[in-house]
């Protein structure tokens, strides 16, 4: 027993011998030298990440970017041969994705989203993100949350986006929905506060070892951190990233003793500080939506923008709409589903509006909806003399009405159902997505005499808060003002 495991988690291993499980289940962890209560091997934990890595692939769409590509690789593949398993074979991909999210998966699968990138102004804030996904790795966290039964509770939510909301966070529930894993779903949702809080010190810790500055941790905290009170300012909304992004306070004590712990380089020591690699590759790169059309992860995704929302249609159905309503058909014309809105006079319960005020009663499989931090109600009625599904959802001071026509006869209860699903998946517009519309891409200027972020959101073609979505991409949210001759993203 001795050999396994230290004597302060003898009380661990007797826990474990009461619920049947086997002493072979405490094993070091190889990036903190502690003892961890597993049941996995390292080779099962491979062809794990070989499987899932494979899922992945299938339902995400994947940059088409061969440079970009190689240069994150570069970056993580510099990081990974300083981790604490240097013989692992780390892969890093770029999601096509404008969530602002990184995962990882067991076995050296590191994911990074372009909407992540968008959000990043220096190698070392790069290196950063890829560190900590490369901490969970090193640390087996995914391997032991799987081993505490943890990841069956992610699929509870039904799409995904249960588990968002249960997790405090909004956008990312579209994500969590579209992945094809289990276990990536676990990593887009988070580790808890103290596995977070190890895979934050271990990525500084690698950086360090790298030639980075550890302090690229907190430098991408608090940029992410902008972002989250920004979208709570302007559109009520919830944190949207996880791990590194999300447990932590603006100002974590904890965080910033366990980075300053880990060190620093000595004075006049080479370290990684030149960006100008860094701006060369993510010149032109896409912001919000792209205008992509294949890929597995395509999705008939619709933005209105004057009413703050998005939703997704049925694949290959046709949208048509005017300024407040929008209606999609599916192909044989049998199948719509229409969207109108209404201000709110008074505060009512969602089942009540439908009874009362669009006179609809004696509803048929409904059912209270709480999706992305928004409630509403649905079910199916007859009223109008077919059956129709029926739904409403409160956004700020306005109710969306739902109605879908339903052909009756064979194959009616699973075009009810496509109906539902997308009703599910309708939410607010992040303020990272404001770039949706025309495909806008990042170009770098150098800073001239007398800029200001306002003189320069009076050009640009970002249509909501463009002052302030401007600061965010180069982390001067809320104030401040860069140098001349700095360089500073616009957006064309």
């Amino acid at each position: 027993m001795s050999s396994l495991c230290s004597p302060r988690h003898v009380s661990l291993i007797a826990l474990f011998f009461s619920c049947g499980l086997v002493l072979s289940a405490c094993a070091i962890n190889p990036a903190t030298g502690q003892a961890n209560i597993v049941t996995m091997s390292e080779k099962r934990e491979l062809e794990i990440g070989a499987e899932e890595h494979d899922k992945v692939m299938q339902s995400m769409a994947v940059v088409q970017d061969a440079t970009l590509t190689a240069y994150v690789n570069e970056v993580g593949q510099r990081l990974a041969a300083v981790s604490d398993r240097p013989d692992l074979s780390f892969k890093f991909t770029i999601i096509d994705s404008p969530e602002i999210n990184a995962f990882a998966l067991p076995g050296g699968y590191v994911y990074i989203n372009r909407g992540l990138l968008a959000y990043l102004n220096s190698e070392a804030e790069l290196a950063a993100v890829l560190g900590h996904e490369i901490g969970h790795i090193t640390a087996r966290h995914a391997v032991q949350q799987q081993s505490r039964g943890s990841l069956a509770r992610v699929a509870s939510g039904v799409g995904g986006i249960v588990a968002a909301v249960a997790t405090g966070s909004g956008y990312i529930g579209s994500q969590i929905m579209d992945v094809g894993s289990l276990w990536a779903q676990a990593g887009l949702s988070g580790f808890g506060r103290e596995h977070e809080l190890e895979a934050d010190t271990l990525g500084a810790e690698y950086l360090l070892r790298a030639g980075y500055n550890p302090q690229a941790v907190i430098t991408v905290v608090t940029v992410l951190k902008n972002q989250e009170d920004f979208n709570t300012k302007v559109a009520n909304q919830q944190p949207s990233y996880h791990g590194l992004f999300a447990t932590h306070p603006r100002n974590d004590t904890r965080l910033q003793q366990a980075i300053a712990s880990v060190g620093a380089l000595p004075t006049g020591q080479a370290t990684l500080v030149d960006n100008e690699k860094f701006r060369g590759e993510m010149e032109g790169l896409v912001v919000g939506e792209s205008q992509r059309t294949t890929g597995a992860a395509a999705r008939n995704r619709y933005y209105q923008t004057l009413l703050g929302y998005t939703m997704v249609f049925p694949d290959n159905w046709t949208i048509s709409e005017t300024p407040t309503t929008v209606a999609a058909t599916n192909p044989g014309g049998d199948l719509a589903l229409k969207v109108e809105v209404q201000r709110m006079q008074e505060a009512v319960e969602p089942r009540l509006f439908i009874r009362d005020k669009l006179g609809i009663q004696n509803l048929q499989k409904s059912e209270a909806l709480e999706q992305f931090r928004l409630i509403g109600f649905t079910g199916t009625s007859d009223a109008s003399g077919k059956a129709q599904r029926i739904a409403v959802i409160y956004l700020g001071p306005r109710v969306f009405i739902f109605t879908g026509d339903i052909k009756e006869g064979e194959g009616a209860a699973d075009a009810d159902q496509s109906l539902l699903a997308s009703i599910r998946t309708f939410r607010a517009i992040q303020a990272n997505e404001r770039f949706a519309g025309n495909e806008s891409r990042i170009h770098y200027v150098q800073v001239g005499e007398g800029f200001t972020f306002a003189a320069l959101a009076r050009l640009s073609p970002v249509g909501s808060y463009p002052e302030e979505t401007l600061r965010l991409i180069n982390g001067y949210y809320p104030s401040g003002t860069p140098n001349t001759g700095d360089w500073i993203k616009i957006v064309e």
